[in-house]
Formats: structure tokens, sequence, C-alpha cells
């Protein structure tokens, strides 16, 4: 199942509305402790709605940190607490629909199945891969894994897949929990993915395809570009400094390039900021920036360089290079290749070496390659990730919601 947008495939057109009378919406979402791309997809689409008449709530929670999340942790996987506070909160509010993003750990699944009981119609955004997986990332020792996919979920306890043995242990129980009780399928109406591959991956590990639909992330216009990206020495990082993200990939593959043709500029924050002690030659940090500020460094830049080494489902920092007609060189993995390699906007690079990458840079050496993906990453984001696309996907995605809980009853347990 698909959303139709302005540019892409009419796969399941009938989901989206035509006048769509406003709606009532309350957005749950458990806030991380380092904001990311996930935080911000909340805050745009909540903005979004309320712009365009909607009305919008948020039901918000915060991970404590220290020694309190270890009580938090053991009830990871129900938290009768927030169930009944979030059961108050519905009776209040009684919304039209309930959107879930991020349950994990404050909240737990006890939330969703709150509301389904309480015959709401429900949609839950996957932005991660939390629902089979112990780390959400599908990622082990620095190499992709899928031993949760279709295997047991206690692989995540076993190799300690996420912040040592006790937070393995939680996030490993939670998973196999409500893939025995079969939790998600009995209780949400509208799965939400970003990619076709994120999408793959979930009907393996058990999710019912057909209510299961692709809708990408959208970002806002950041602008005309202030530099053709063919006339721009400046290469682009984005993203949190981590190992997963590349970062060290990618800073060990500019020292083999040697190259003099390119700046390197390195935006975000994270576990490996240290690394702007001691810059190799060439190379910028600067730190985390606005999103305003991102997007001028965008629509000045030549590229974006994003060598991720796990399964990324729709990086905001790929989407909005786009929006600034900014080709991408990327990591062939996930939801990355998917993006990346649909309509000629950058080019992939195979390997997760820093060999591989350093070969990569010659790619970009061409102007007139540079020109036409830029052209082509600008006509993408047209197509498929600007808010009027973006708009429509959200309201198709309620209006099917609805239709599947009508249509099957306010408990869903008979699915």
């Amino acid at each position: 199942m698909c959303l139709e947008t302005r540019g892409g495939n009419s796969c399941c057109p009938s989901v989206l509305p035509g006048e769509f009378e406003s709606v009532h919406i309350l957005q749950v979402h458990t806030r991380y402790r380092l904001a990311g791309g996930e935080d911000a997809v909340v805050a745009t689409e909540a903005e979004l709605l309320r712009r365009n008449g909607h009305r919008l709530e948020a039901f918000a929670a915060d991970n404590p940190p220290g020694p309190a999340a270890a009580g938090y942790l053991a009830l990871s996987a129900w938290n009768p607490l927030a169930a009944a506070d979030f059961r108050r909160r519905l009776e209040s509010v009684r919304p039209d629909v309930v959107h879930f993003h991020n349950t994990w750990f404050a909240l737990s699944p006890s939330v969703v199945v709150a509301a389904s009981r309480l015959g709401f119609p429900t949609v839950l955004t996957l932005h991660n891969y939390r629902l089979t997986c112990a780390n959400a990332q599908l990622l082990r020792d620095g190499v992709p894994c899928r031993l949760c996919v279709e295997g047991s979920a206690w692989n995540g306890l076993r190799y300690r897949c996420y912040r040592g043995t006790l937070a393995s242990a939680a996030a490993a129980l939670t998973v196999d929990l409500h893939r025995r009780w079969r939790t998600w399928s009995r209780h949400v109406d509208v799965f939400v993915v970003l990619t076709e591959f994120a999408k793959r991956i979930m009907v393996a590990a058990g999710l019912p395809s057909d209510r299961i639909v692709v809708k990408p992330n959208f970002v806002e216009d950041p602008g005309p570009r202030t530099l053709p990206a063919e006339e721009s020495s400046v290469l682009l990082f984005v993203g949190r400094l981590s190992e997963e993200k590349g970062i060290l990939t990618l800073l060990e593959a500019w020292r083999l390039a040697h190259s003099d043709s390119f700046r390197l500029k390195v935006i975000g924050d994270g576990p490996l900021a240290g690394l702007r002690r001691q810059p190799p030659w060439g190379v910028t940090f600067t730190g985390r920036l606005t999103r305003r500020q991102v997007w001028e460094h965008m629509l000045a830049s030549r590229a974006l360089l994003f060598p991720s080494e796990w399964y990324e489902g729709q990086p905001m920092a790929v989407t909005e290079a786009m929006a600034a007609g900014l080709p991408v060189l990327g990591s062939d993995l996930g939801g990355v290749a998917e993006l990346v390699g649909r309509i000629g906007s950058g080019w992939l690079v195979q390997q997760a070496t820093a060999a591989a990458w350093a070969d990569a840079f010659v790619r970009l050496e061409n102007g007139a390659d540079i020109a036409r993906a830029s052209g082509a990453a600008r006509l993408e984001f047209e197509q498929r990730f600007d808010s009027v696309s973006g708009l429509a996907n959200l309201e198709g995605v309620y209006r099917l919601a609805a239709e599947i809980r009508a249509a099957h009853g306010a408990s869903g347990a008979t699915r």
C-alpha cells in the first residue's frame, strides 16, 4: 500500500482526500534526549497540520536520565501508569485519530493498546526498526544485522545490542512480548513507513502488509540556491557525529584522497564531537546549527556526503539536500539507496570503506554532472517531498485509519 503524490505512482488513489474537513489529531511522542531527525519530523508535521486548519494536540513524554531511567526501563514492555494517564487524556480530548510516533521507553506500547480499546483510530509512524530490533537500527558491531527480523528477539540480549545487558534485556523483552501478543497488528490501524525498503523489513518482521502505507517525510522549501552547485567547492556532512553515521570512515577517506579541489564542512554534534579538536586539512567543524543555518550551507554547497553505515529510513539531511538542489553522494544501504538512486539526484558508494569513499570523490569533479544531479534533486523534492504532498499524504493516512477502524470495530481484537 502506498500513497499517491503529485509526481508519484498512483497505486491507491482512493486514500487521498478531496476537500478534506478539519481533523482533530492527538500526536503522541517520546522525545529523544538529543533531538534529531525524528523529533524534527514530529514538530514539522504538527506545524503543517495546524497551518492548514486541522486541530492538533500533543501528548509528549521524556525519558529520564541517570538512575531514574532504570525504573522506566523496567516498565518499558508495559507501563500501566502511562496507560492510565493516557486514557484520561483521551477521554478528555476525544480526538478523531491518534497518531503515535515514538513510545520507547517512558510511554511503552500500553498507550497504543489504550487508544485502540477505547475505539480511536490509530496510526503509528515507524521512523526506525524498534518494533523488531533492540537498538532500532538493525546494526550490530558496526555492521547491518537482521537477526531479529525473522529470528528471536532475544538476539538483542545475546549480543547486548542496546546500551549494555540490562537495557538490552528490557528492549528484547519488549520486542518479544508484543510480537507474541500481536499487539501491533491487533491495535494499530495504519502503519506508516518511509520507504519501500522499510516496508519489506517490517513485513518480514510480521506486520500486515495491507495496512502498511509508504509515506515519505516532507520538508519545507528552503528557497532558491545562492550559488549553483557546480560552482561550489564545498562538500557537506550533516548529521550526528557517531560511528554508525560513518563520520570516521568519511574522515579517513578524506585523508586518503588528498583532494585540493574541495573543502569539507562537517555540521552536527554527538559522541564523536571530540574529532573537531584535530580536524584533517581542509575540514571545518561547525557544531550543531539551526535548520535555517543548515539550509544556508546546503544552498551554497556542491554535494552532501552521507556515509551512514546502517539501514537509515528517510534521513532528513538527504531530503533537505534535495530541496536545496544539492546532489547526494551516499551509502548504498537501506532507504538512502532508494532515495538517491531513483532519478539521478546523486551517486551511491557500494562499500562502507574509506578506500571506496576516497575513490568516489572523483564523481564530484565534473561540473556538468553536478548540475544535472542538482536539477534532478530539486525536481524530486517538488514531486514527492514538498509540503503540499506532505499534507495530502497525512490527510490520506488519517482517512484510511478511520475507514479501517470503522470496518473492524472498536476493539481491533478480531484482526
